[in-house]
């Protein structure tokens, strides 16, 4: 195998392996020994969806995430860099995407080591395709701000940009804040400007639906802790 850093997606929910990862993933992983991840618990969890007899305790996990120090980060390569293989796991999705994941992809760029990504879902991606919306241009924001004054100028600004630049924008909240944030949209954005909500994604229980903002209101669904993203286009 290859000593390179491989981008492992990961599920985006309670779903199966063999239904969104190819099996040439499940064959990189297993030759993997060294992981740079998001988080060591879900990763480990990860690692068992994908093969419940592999050995855990035999592999070694590097956590990359805020708490991270910049000379911890430093040596994180070091086993690709003595010719190991290493793998890069997210939370959920794909590493480096909205994901600490890319300071450590940086790093390897950097040094002139090998990246190569892996085919996996990116709810970025699947709710442009279910959206309706323009896919041609599209920009994802991350988190919008919190403070509910500057929310409503944030939203108020990227709806300008659906206008002006025939654009699609996409965004994110925490879960349990999902309904405030729908709420927020109906309260900035025009009444012909449509809004699709993306929730549960590759789940049994996906949703994905687009209706003007007009539409949406006293029709919204509860949201709460359920992993959604956002898009608006006119």
């Amino acid at each position: 195998m290859e000593a390179a850093l491989y981008l492992l997606p990961v599920l985006l929910g309670d779903t199966t392996v063999g239904q969104v990862l190819p099996p040439h993933n499940r064959e990189i992983i297993l030759g993997i020994r060294h992981f740079v991840v998001e988080d060591v618990r879900s990763a480990r969890r990860f690692l068992k969806k994908v093969d419940r007899d592999i050995d855990i305790d035999s592999l070694t996990f590097y956590p990359l995430n805020k708490h991270t120090s910049p000379a911890a980060l430093g040596t994180y390569l070091e086993p690709l860099q003595q010719g190991h293989a290493m793998g890069v796991i997210s939370e959920a999705g794909c590493p480096a995407v909205a994901d600490p994941g890319a300071d450590v992809v940086a790093l390897a760029q950097r040094k002139g080591l090998r990246v190569v990504p892996l085919v996996g879902p990116s709810s970025i991606i699947l709710s442009v395709m279910g959206s309706g919306f323009n896919g041609q241009s599209f920009a994802f924001h991350g988190y919008l701000p919190i403070d509910p004054d500057e929310r409503l100028k944030r939203l108020r600004l990227l709806e300008a940009r659906v206008y002006a630049e025939d654009q699609t924008q996409l965004f994110i909240e925490t879960p349990y804040r999902n309904n405030k944030m729908v709420d927020d949209i109906l309260k900035a954005c025009r009444p012909q400007t449509r809004l699709c909500i993306a929730a549960n994604i590759t789940c049994a229980d996906e949703y994905i639906r687009t209706k003007t903002c007009k539409e949406w209101k006293g029709h919204t669904p509860d949201l709460s802790r359920i992993p959604c993203i956002f898009l608006i286009y006119k």
